[in-house]
């Protein structure tokens, strides 16, 4: 009896558990940094605010968070101010060298929770031959978005995701 009783609690809790998700605001697309060095090819070719955006939307709810896309940042509730202010794009021979830093505060009502910045690097991955250079960045950028959807489970002041 006891633990059916424990295993009805746990799949309840379980079941509540989105109830219970926070809701995050985001701008989309996420904006390159005013003071970022980024080649002008990488923002007009590149929808890398966008993808990071998507990325980061479809995995916070595996970290029990909703993402609201702004096109306006909001100013209430649950902010998470992010830009881009790195992104690299070379090539040498068959391999790629891609990367992109993001950085990012919490704010919940006006007030900073916590500050993160991620980063990570591919060099094109399975095939990556055959694959554009935007496309690499969409690697990158995905990979940026899911570190970023597991930090806001449990954000910590002054993180450093990804490749650092």
């Amino acid at each position: 009896m006891r633990h059916s009783m424990r295993a009805a609690a746990a799949a309840l809790l379980c079941c509540a558990t989105p109830a219970f998700a926070a809701t995050v605001h985001v701008q989309d697309p996420v904006p390159f940094s005013e003071t970022s060095y980024i080649a002008d090819n990488i923002k007009a070719e590149c929808r890398m605010g966008a993808q990071l955006g998507t990325a980061l939307g479809n995995s916070a709810p595996d970290f029990g968070n909703t993402i609201a896309f702004d096109e306006q940042l909001a100013t209430e509730g649950r902010v998470l101010k992010l830009e881009i202010v790195e992104a690299q794009s070379a090539r040498t021979g068959y391999n790629h060298y891609k990367s992109a830093t993001v950085r990012g505060v919490l704010m919940d009502d006006g007030q900073k929770v916590a500050a993160v910045t991620a980063r990570r690097i591919s060099r094109g991955g399975p095939g990556g031959l055959f694959k554009g250079s935007c496309d690499v960045l969409q690697r990158v950028v995905t990979a940026i978005g899911n570190d970023l959807a597991e930090w806001l489970a449990n954000p910590t002041d002054e993180a450093k995701l990804g490749d650092f």
